[in-house]
């Protein structure tokens, strides 16, 4: 008991003794918040004064700022016042001498339409005597005067036009010789005349009875199965093999040669001999074709144009071997495209094809070179080749400059001395043909088919062709000529003119 009292003792006296220490921690720290306080008035009244002081310094500049400013405006309105005068004094000065200016100028205008006024009667009055002593009117003399210059501007223009295409005629000859030229000189090929018979030797005279056989049998199963006449006549030691189809007289050819040789002639050797015959006349065929693609380097034909290529070697066009004149104009073509900056593989290549379309027989119709285009065609050739070999007679004109070029090999090779012939009736037709055409012109008076009708010489009366017409004249039957006559390479038209004058001394 005693313990726990002294123990309540001591925790009172603690207590105690600790509410003291707080009481006096209360007390210093209202002190020091006191303290605190004032200072932080002191400091506050301290700032709020220089505030004021750095407030009334700031207005004092700024108001010393405002006043320079106001100050040089000042300055410059008067500045600009006195601009203002200035101009206002300029301007009146202006003013007064645009014045007087106009007053010059209505005076001068007085004065101008006054002579305006006088040169208006001097007019009429010089035209009313030009009337007078011309006899004509105003209209009729200006009418006049129209005419000579249009007769005069007329001639001049027909002259210069003239000048002008006899130039470009000149250049264009000129340049077309030389490549026509160097495309000819680097292209050899050579020139064959084929005829549409086959004379096959016999080793005697005794042969052509066995080729007869006992009451004609053999002759007619040889002619039934190859479809070429086999003529027997009285040349020596000697038959005839006549047809238009050059592949069937090639294959009857092989075949009679071979039965020649071997002796035994009858209708069942005849048709082994003939079949035979065929599959190497077939075999020749490819070949031809498949050495004239690499002749000319043109890769990639299909087979059935290879095989018609092949075909072109027994066909012929006015005595000259198709294939080789297809080859001769795919050398041309492209030495001609290399010469003017063309395409070279396109121009060889539709030179090469260009005939392929006489490959076919009579079966299908048309002219060939659209025969040829629609082969190509169907074979998926480039549509350039295609125009290139449906245009290359000039149905239709040519579209592109490889077209053109392989119409002009085409003409080189079929112009070339010894490429074609042609017989004498026909020869005689187109000449007296040529003449007929040229004579059909007004003014004509003398026709001449000279160069074995590679040209045509008119002689025109003076009186009624004048040296412009003649121009005229020539042009007008060329193109007639192309559009009536059919003939190799060009014509070429002459147009004579002679004037005389005669005249007597006595």
């Amino acid at each position: 008991m005693v313990i726990v009292v002294a123990g309540a003792a001591a925790l009172g006296l603690y207590f105690r003794a600790e509410r003291r220490k707080l009481v006096e921690l209360e007390r210093e720290a209202q002190t020091k918040a006191a303290s605190i306080v004032d200072e932080a008035r002191k400091q506050s009244d301290a700032l709020r004064k220089e505030a004021l002081l750095e407030a009334k310094e700031e207005a004092y500049r700024l108001k010393a700022e405002i006043e320079n400013e106001n100050k040089e405006r000042r300055a410059e309105l008067q500045r600009l016042e006195r601009r203002l005068a200035q101009k206002e004094e300029s301007l009146d000065r202006r003013g007064d001498a645009a014045e007087r200016k106009e007053r010059e100028l209505q005076r001068q205008e007085a004065q101008a339409r006054k002579a305006h006024d006088e040169a208006e009667a001097l007019l009429v009055g010089s035209r009313s005597e030009l009337q007078r002593i011309a006899g004509l009117t105003t209209e009729q003399a200006k009418a006049e005067v129209l005419k000579t210059v249009e007769e005069s501007a007329r001639r001049d223009a027909a002259k210069l036009v003239r000048d002008i295409e006899e130039e470009a005629k000149r250049e264009a000859e000129r340049r077309a010789r030389h490549h026509i030229t160097q495309a000819i000189q680097r292209c050899a090929v050579d020139q064959t005349s084929e005829t549409t018979v086959s004379v096959v030797p016999l080793p005697n005279e005794e042969m052509k009875g066995r080729i007869i056989g006992r009451e004609g049998r053999n002759i007619r199963a040889f002619e039934t199965q190859t479809g070429v006449d086999l003529i027997v006549d009285d040349t020596p030691e000697a038959v005839v093999l006549s047809a238009f189809d050059p592949v069937r007289r090639e294959v009857a050819r092989i075949a009679l040669g071979e039965l020649i040789l071997d002796g035994r002639i009858h209708p069942g050797r005849i048709e082994d001999t003939i079949r035979k015959a065929q599959a190497e006349v077939d075999l020749s065929i490819l070949d031809a074709g498949e050495s004239a693609v690499l002749e000319t380097g043109q890769a990639g034909l299909a087979p059935e144009l290879v095989r018609m290529l092949g075909q072109l070697k027994y066909r012929t066009s006015y005595g000259q071997n198709v294939l080789r004149h297809s080859v001769e104009v795919s050398h041309l073509a492209g030495l001609l495209a290399a010469e003017v900056g063309a395409d070279i593989q396109i121009a060889k290549r539709a030179g090469l094809l260009h005939d392929i379309g006489k490959a076919v027989n009579h079966e299908v119709e048309g002219a060939h070179a659209s025969i040829g285009a629609d082969i190509l065609t169907q074979y998926h050739e480039k549509p350039a080749i295609v125009r290139a070999v449906r245009s290359h007679h000039g149905e239709p004109e040519p579209d592109s400059i490889e077209a053109l070029l392989v119409t002009c090999a085409d003409s080189i090779s079929a112009s070339r001395p010894g490429a074609r012939r042609e017989s004498l009736e026909t020869y005689v037709k187109r000449v007296r043909r040529l003449e007929e055409i040229a004579r059909d012109f007004t003014g004509v008076e003398k026709t001449f088919a000279v160069q074995a009708g590679r040209e045509v010489r008119l002689i025109v009366r003076p009186d009624q062709i004048d040296d412009l017409a003649m121009s005229q004249l020539a042009r007008n039957l060329a193109r007639r000529i192309e559009e009536e006559m059919e003939y190799p390479g060009q014509i070429k038209v002459t147009v004579i003119r002679e004037t005389r004058a005669v005249e007597y001394a006595r």
